[in-house]
């Protein structure tokens, strides 16, 4: 029997596509490291040969060898996260899933339903990959191959999404690759799909990243890469509040529950707006 094997250029993953890639590459490395904070085996085999340049040319441009130990806290706050809120019987919307590996890498409670919602490409491509291995989920998870310009909330219900269970929405390094207003409605429209105790996280940066010196050649390559980071904002409760989300709560790589021992320094001054900051923010549903 032969087995076809997906290639990037098969599903055109291009542009904010190739980010996917770049982010398993760096999934990959991480797990290899023997203090890692997290392990996902199918990284690798999801980066292909694309994914490590990628992981070289965008990390060349602001960090070490190592890489920013940002990106390896974020999975893991992500993985914390998720695994604090979601419970038996309830539902997880990864919005912008990418190559994101937790159903099935992670442990689930059990009649757990996880949507998955991304580029039609991308999803595609990480399935055949899986599947060319034999993976196996272990959640009952949908995938929802839409752009979240299009009508995705049609395409999530259509997949199955309960507006009237609690749902855990989870969307790690996506939301300031899409225009501010487009990301403002994504907001809104998850805040609408949410029965009450519904959560929510998301990383989102800082208007001080746009103007740092350190950060122009990092943002450069993203631009001509076509994948550029297009917006920030330094007021995090004003933005979920006026979305439909309450309760929010806003952490730095350096804090307490942000660090994981990998952060070389505590978060930086809050009275300094000016310098990059990196955010991670999690809020429940306004009642």
């Amino acid at each position: 029997m032969t087995t076809t094997i997906a290639s990037q250029e098969r599903y055109d993953l291009g542009g904010v596509g190739d980010t996917a890639l770049w982010m398993a590459a760096y999934r990959a490395r991480e797990s290899r490291r023997p203090d890692r904070l997290y392990n996902d085996p199918f990284a690798e085999l999801l980066a292909g040969t694309k994914g490590p340049k990628l992981l070289t040319h965008f990390h060349t441009a602001h960090a070490s060898d190592e890489g920013n130990p940002y990106l390896a806290i974020r999975t893991r706050w992500f993985d914390d996260f998720i695994t604090d809120n979601v419970t038996p019987g309830s539902q997880a919307v990864g919005l912008g899933a990418g190559l994101d590996c937790r159903a099935y890498r992670k442990d689930w409670p059990a009649d757990i339903t996880l949507f998955e919602v991304d580029q039609p490409a991308v999803l595609a491509y990480k399935a055949e990959k899986l599947e060319s291995i034999g993976a196996q989920r272990r959640c009952d998870t949908r995938t929802v191959p839409v752009n979240l310009g299009d009508d995705w909330m049609s395409a999530l219900a259509e997949a199955g999404h309960d507006p009237a269970r609690p749902t855990t929405w989870f969307s790690e390094g996506v939301l300031f690759y899409l225009p501010m207003e487009l990301a403002k409605t994504v907001l809104r429209s998850a805040a609408r799909l949410s029965a009450p105790g519904s959560r929510i996280a998301m990383d989102l940066v800082g208007t001080g990243i746009f103007s740092f010196p350190y950060t122009q050649e990092f943002l450069s390559r993203l631009k001509a890469a076509d994948s550029p980071w297009q917006w920030g904002t330094d007021d995090l409760r004003g933005l979920l509040e006026s979305c439909g989300w309450t309760d929010v709560t806003v952490v730095e790589p350096g804090n307490e529950s942000a660090s994981y021992g990998r952060w070389p320094e505590a978060a930086a001054p809050s009275n300094i707006p000016s310098i990059p900051r990196i955010y991670l923010v999690s809020a429940t549903v306004a009642s």
